[in-house]
C-alpha cells in the first residue's frame, strides 16, 4: 500500500488537536473535506484511528501507533524537499543550529576557511526544536545541549558549563555566593524535573504529590520573565545566564549539579562531506563560553 503523506499530515494534525474543527482551521481546509481523508486513511489501514463521540475525539491504539510513525516520516518527507530545492538553488548552503549562550562565530569562520565557495547560514534553536531542525532538514548540523532523544542521530561531545539557579532578584537566596540543590528543596521548578535529576530526588513539591504544571515556554526570554514574576526558579546554563542578564532576576552558581554538556548532533543517515568537515573542525575550536 502506498502511504499518501497529505492524508498523514492531516492525521497528525487531528492527532495533536484531539478536535476536527481546529485541525481543520490550522490545515486551511473545510472540516468536512478533512473528515473525508481521515476516513479514507482509515478504510486504506482497515482501523480505526479515532473514538469520536459528539464531545470527543480520541486515538485508538492504532491511531497512537499512527502518530509515532507519521511525525518521523513527515519529517524525514520534508528534510528531503529542503534538501533537493537547496540542491536546485545553489550555490552550496550548509546551515548551522545553535543553542542559546553558545557561539558558533569561530566555528563558522573556520569552516569557511576550508570551504570558500559554501554560504553558511545560522539558525537559533529552542530546547523545543533543537533536534526537530536536523530531522526536518532545516539545519544540517546543529550545536545542541543535552539530554535530547539521540535516535538517528550521530553525536560528538564539544564541551560542557556549570549551571546556575535563576532567581527573582528579592529571592531569599538571591545574594548567596553559591548554594547546594537541596537550598531549592521548596521550590518551584520551571522546567520539566527530568531536566534537573538532583533536583527531583529532593523536591518537595514532588514528594508531597503537589506540584504545579509547567507553563509552556519556548524561549530563554519566556523563562526569565516567569522567574522575574516570582513563578519558580530554573536551572540553567552559565553562559545562557550571562548573556540573559536583567536587573530582575539573580544568577546563583549551584554546587552540586552535573555540568551541561554540549555537543554536534546531525542525522546518521546522511553522507555529506560538508557534515563530516564541519564535525572534524568542530573538535578543535575553542567553545568556552565567554563569561
Amino acid at each position: 500500500m502506498d502511504v499518501d503523506l497529505r492524508k498523514l499530515r492531516y492525521f497528525v494534525a487531528v492527532a495533536e488537536e484531539l478536535h476536527f474543527g481546529r485541525a481543520a482551521d490550522r490545515l486551511h481546509i473545510a472540516q468536512p473535506v478533512l473528515s473525508r481523508q481521515i476516513r479514507a486513511l482509515e478504510d486504506e489501514f482497515k482501523v480505526q484511528l479515532f473514538a469520536r463521540t459528539k464531545r470527543s475525539t480520541e486515538l485508538t491504539e492504532a491511531g497512537r501507533q499512527l502518530l509515532d510513525d507519521a511525525r518521523p516520516l513527515l519529517a524525514s518527507a520534508e528534510a528531503m524537499r529542503r534538501r533537493v530545492v537547496q540542491a536546485a538553488r545553489g550555490p552550496k548552503t550548509f546551515t548551522i543550529g545553535f543553542m542559546p549562550g553558545i557561539t558558533v562565530t569561530p566555528a563558522v569562520r573556520a569552516f569557511g576557511a576550508i570551504h570558500p565557495d559554501v554560504e553558511v547560514e545560522v539558525i537559533r534553536t529552542t530546547w523545543v526544536d533543537q533536534v526537530d531542525v536536523l530531522h526536518d532538514g532545516r539545519v544540517d548540523v546543529s550545536v545542541v545541549r543535552l539530554p535530547i532523544v539521540q535516535e538517528g542521530l550521530s553525536i560528538r561531545p564539544l564541551f560542557e558549563e556549570p549551571r546556575v539557579a535563576m532567581l527573582r532578584s528579592d529571592h531569599r537566596l538571591a545574594g548567596k555566593p553559591e548554594i547546594d540543590i537541596a537550598d531549592l528543596a521548596d521550590e518551584h521548578l520551571l522546567q520539566p524535573p527530568d531536566a534537573v535529576p538532583e533536583w527531583r530526588d529532593i523536591a518537595l513539591e514532588l514528594r508531597t504529590g503537589q506540584a504545579k504544571p509547567v507553563p509552556e515556554m519556548r524561549s530563554v526570554e519566556e523563562k526569565m520573565e516567569h522567574v522575574a514574576a516570582g513563578s519558580g526558579v530554573s536551572i540553567i546554563p552559565l553562559s545562557v545566564a550571562t548573556f540573559y542578564q536583567r536587573p530582575d532576576v539573580a544568577a546563583v552558581p549551584v554546587t552540586d549539579i552535573a555540568a551541561n554538556k554540549v555537543c554536534l548532533a546531525w542525522m546518521a543517515s546522511r553522507r555529506s562531506r560538508l557534515i563530516y568537515d564541519f564535525a572534524e573542525l568542530a573538535v578543535t575550536v575553542d567553545w568556552t563560553p565567554q563569561t
